[in-house]
């Protein structure tokens, strides 16, 4: 059986779940500085060539690399924006987004430069975007089925959360598949018999799995055997679903973002014991 957490993480990042972050219609987000035209000129015919009449010349695209400057340095020290989703559903309202508003959020954020990241780089430093572009984190609480679906013949689901990621990923390659799926409960994405499948599947297309607690219970009232359980119950039975003995999970969202109010148990939010492993 493998260890929950390592002897020391690197580094566990709390989202504040169920309480706020929820994306509303419209990405306000600071615009990406667009390319400069790339300034064209003209070749003096040689001399002697009959020459026709004038004619435009045709336009040239601009290589969008070649307006930057590379001798400017990333601002490491700036902010990213996570975005927390919780379901895909038909009807637009509180928690739901529809497929269709969706793939508008992702146009948007590919089209403003952005370029997702996984939660695991952003909360250990590694964030390897490309020179002009503007990292996100994109993340599901709750694992509810509208977040990933198999049918009865064995595909995924078009209209579920994993599914609009992978067609909108195969339309724009350079916008990478990474998304956290933050689970509870013990079954997650409610397709019993597919648990492990879904889980081994996200994580071998570089999608990550999170904790959101064994039966998502407020931390706040918890005593220390009650918050090291919620948390070390889940991420047991989560490495057990995964087949991947090298994949750790190391990233929590507390749900309705409640943190203990004794100062003293909120080292257990990050490290702890539960069943005799660490």
């Amino acid at each position: 059986m493998r260890k929950l957490l390592p002897a020391l993480i690197l580094c566990v990042f709390f989202l504040t779940a169920c309480g706020s972050l929820q994306m509303s219609g419209e990405i306000k987000a600071e615009p990406v500085q667009a390319p400069q035209q790339s300034s064209i000129v003209s070749v003096k015919p040689e001399e002697n060539v009959e020459q026709g009449p004038d004619e435009a010349e045709p336009a040239q695209t601009p290589d969008p690399k070649a307006t930057i400057d590379l001798s400017k340095m990333p601002n490491e020290a700036g902010k990213i924006m996570v975005l927390m989703y919780h379901n895909i559903g038909s009807v637009e309202k509180e928690w739901v987004r529809t497929p269709e508003n969706f793939i508008k959020d992702l146009t948007t954020l590919y089209e403003k430069g952005y370029r997702p990241i996984s939660l695991t780089d952003y909360v250990t430093g590694h964030i390897a975007v490309e020179q002009g572009y503007s990292p996100v984190v994109i993340t599901f609480d709750d694992g509810n089925m509208n977040n990933f679906e198999y049918l009865e013949d064995g595909t995924i689901r078009k209209d579920c959360a994993v599914g609009l990621l992978m067609d909108f990923h195969g339309k724009h390659p350079d916008f990478p598949l990474e998304a956290t799926f933050f689970l509870d409960g013990r079954i997650p994405f409610r397709q019993k018999a597919l648990i492990s499948q879904k889980l081994d599947f996200l994580t071998e297309q570089g999608m990550d799995i999170g904790n959101h607690t064994k039966t998502h219970e407020n931390l706040k009232d918890l005593t220390a055997n009650g918050i090291q359980e919620q948390i070390g119950a889940q991420a047991q039975f989560l490495s057990e679903s995964i087949h991947r003995e090298d994949y750790v999970i190391n990233t929590l969202a507390l749900p309705f973002g409640g943190r203990p109010k004794d100062e003293s148990l909120k080292k257990y939010l990050g490290t702890g014991l539960y069943d005799g492993l660490a």
